[in-house]
């Protein structure tokens, strides 16, 4: 990886990143879509989909309570407590938007998170309009809901569902506040795939409107030739260099 000289981020530059599986790996977290589309040795369209939640809700409770367990198990790493440290030196400045699930950066400190796929650790009504509710209990078996019965599901976004909506709007809000103001704004996305639409035409959407990117990520992204600048290594040693803390 060699040296990094950190990235210029003096007031009034604003900082929007995104985060992929590739940051929770390194705490321990496999990347659960694995070869084959499997994750964790399960079709996706079995445990990611509401199909596969509607054919078999016991086989998803079983699989998202194994990964509450592994989750809860691991801590956060170099690369969480460095997005948090950036956070509190940038405050309104700074926005994390993650597709990651597992609430590591909230552990980390961070507080100006934007979960574009759900979270693991709260739980929804499939048959109302209950509101979601934290949850981190582990069922071998599928809940019902004690307002009106109907089974309760994990709040995440499963494949075929749109993502968190009020998370889009605000991330391109972010984004066009900076351009309307007439302030630097720098994307950096780390640990990301950049095969999962709409996460991976952020860096589009950005650069359009003057964003200068970033991209840090152990392996080459799919998208790798949408950024201005591409780093490879490790997230626990790439972002506390990028980010000087």
């Amino acid at each position: 990886m060699g040296e990094l000289p950190p990235l210029d981020l003096r007031a009034p530059t604003r900082l929007l990143v995104l985060t992929g599986a590739g940051v929770s790996v390194e705490s321990g977290l496999p990347a659960f879509r694995g070869a084959g589309g499997l994750w964790d040795g399960h079709r996706v369209e079995d445990v990611a989909s509401p199909e596969g939640f509607a054919r078999a809700p016991d086989l998803v409770w079983s699989f998202y309570a194994a990964r509450r367990r592994a989750a809860a198990a691991v801590e956060p790493n170099a690369a969480h407590r460095a997005l948090a440290a950036c956070e509190t030196r940038m405050r309104d400045r700074f926005l994390l938007v993650t597709q990651n699930i597992d609430g590591l950066h909230m552990r980390a400190g961070s507080g100006r998170v934007l979960e574009l796929h759900g979270s693991l650790w709260r739980t929804r009504c499939s048959g109302c309009d209950r509101p979601p509710f934290a949850d981190s209990s582990e069922p071998t078996a599928t809940p019902r809901c004690d307002r009106c019965g109907g089974a309760l599901r994990p709040d995440v976004v499963w494949f075929g569902e749109a993502v968190d909506a009020e998370a889009d709007r605000r991330t391109r809000r972010f984004v066009k506040d900076a351009a309307q103001a007439g302030e630097r704004l720098v994307f950096l996305a780390v640990g990301t795939s950049g095969s999962v639409w709409p996460a991976s035409g952020l860096v589009r959407y950005a650069a359009d409107l003057g964003a200068e990117t970033w991209l840090a990520n152990l392996d080459e992204a799919d998208n790798a030739g949408w950024f201005d600048h591409r780093v490879l290594g490790p997230a626990t040693a790439v972002l506390p260099a990028l980010l000087e803390v």
